[in-house]
């Protein structure tokens, strides 16, 4: 069993491999059964925004990795759901996340990520600690009345689990919550890269452009085509969640190997979408954590952290193999994504479709819009 593998309900590493030689045999595919029209206008209507904001808030999503609070007093700051938050690992160990507004004036009391003891806020540093509680007010007697017993920050719930922070800022997350969230990372899995970037794209848009592989002949033409397969992949659904499987070419070299003895690390990319905002991408050398975080009903800002992927039959794969790795995906097929979906949002709003269409190449996608819709209703 390949050490990159994902403890979970989903194919194990053979099957993966025997079902996309059944695919690459037969020039199949796999196939939905349902087709899905999704209104145009839910990707540029403010109540709609409004309406996926206020659902965000009141279910788990994904934060961060669990590696980018790799020490007790690592924190993270910035908005989630339109909410600025700061989530941090106390001395205990525990990761905790706060709403990041000092409760004298609201100012923020933490900003971007580092390490620290407490909280001071830089407007009149009222200072908190780790664990909230308010423990110093500069001139204290000129608040009389104010406990700071009373005048912690403000605790929304957070849950660690498979190597990744969720964050749930209405209501207490569950352990049946996370129920279908998988083990996606291990604690030896290096963190190397960061990065923060806006499209002008609606954020389901953009998630939209990781949940199928209909589309790498025509869009990835020079960069992903030569080195995959068009329109052949695997689609599993876990709950809300999914995984899309894309085959590299070289998966052939496996034909000859006895299938108890196949290894799938470097001859697919795994796409796994963790409902709704985030998903992880198992490519050959590394892993993305991509956030999306909704900025406004065309806009979007990807939070991405970059691992290096676990270690392969014992061997460590290179901190430069990985970043090569990366160099390449981000520079390449991702980038031509992205400028798909910039391109998609500029004529949304033109009445030229009342809805976009969703075949049975698009499973993972229908799925996706099946639980956002019933989220939303409820």
């Amino acid at each position: 069993m390949s050490d990159n593998k994902i403890d979970s309900p989903l194919l194990s590493d053979q099957a993966v491999i025997e079902r996309v030689f059944n695919h690459i045999d037969n020039n199949t595919t796999d196939l939905g059964e349902t087709v899905w029209r999704e209104p145009a206008d839910n990707y540029y209507s403010q109540a709609r925004f409004d309406a996926e904001i206020a659902m965000l808030k009141r279910i788990p999503v994904a934060y961060c990795p669990s590696a980018a609070l790799p020490d007790k007093g690592s924190y993270i700051a910035r908005a989630s759901a339109g909410t600025p938050l700061v989530v941090v690992r106390g001395l205990d160990g525990e990761v905790r996340a706060f709403i990041n507004a000092c409760r004298h004036r609201g100012m923020q009391v933490a900003k971007g990520s580092g390490c620290s003891r407490a909280f001071v806020c830089p407007y009149h540093a009222w200072t908190y600690n780790l664990e909230g509680n308010l423990r110093h007010i500069p001139g204290q007697e000129g608040f009389p009345g104010v406990d700071p017993q009373q005048h912690g920050l403000v605790e929304v719930s957070a849950r660690e689990k498979g190597g990744i922070v969720y964050v749930m800022q209405k209501g207490e997350i569950t352990e049946e919550m996370l129920a279908d969230c998988l083990d996606y990372f291990s604690p030896e899995q290096q963190m190397f890269e960061t990065e923060d970037m806006v499209d002008e794209a609606n954020w389901k848009i953009l998630n939209e452009t990781l949940m199928e592989g209909y589309h790498i002949k025509s869009l990835h033409s020079e960069t992903f085509y030569p080195y995959g397969l068009d329109n052949i992949n695997l689609v599993e659904t876990y709950g809300a969640n999914s995984r899309v499987t894309f085959p590299f070419r070289r998966i052939e070299k496996m034909r000859d190997i006895a299938p108890d003895q196949r290894r799938i690390d470097g001859l697919v990319t795994s796409v796994y979408l963790l409902f709704p905002t985030a998903s992880v991408s198992v490519l050959s050398k590394h892993t993305n954590l991509a956030i999306l975080e909704p900025l406004s009903p065309s806009s979007s800002r990807w939070v991405l952290y970059r691992m290096v992927n676990r270690a392969v039959d014992g061997e460590d794969i290179p901190l430069q193999e990985a970043q090569r790795d990366a160099l390449f995906v981000g520079d390449s097929g991702q980038k031509e994504d992205r400028e798909a979906a910039r391109a998609i949002q500029q004529s949304v709003s033109s009445n030229a479709n009342t809805h976009f269409t969703f075949g049975h190449f698009e499973s993972a996608i229908v799925n996706f819009h099946q639980h956002l819709a019933k989220h939303i209703d409820n």
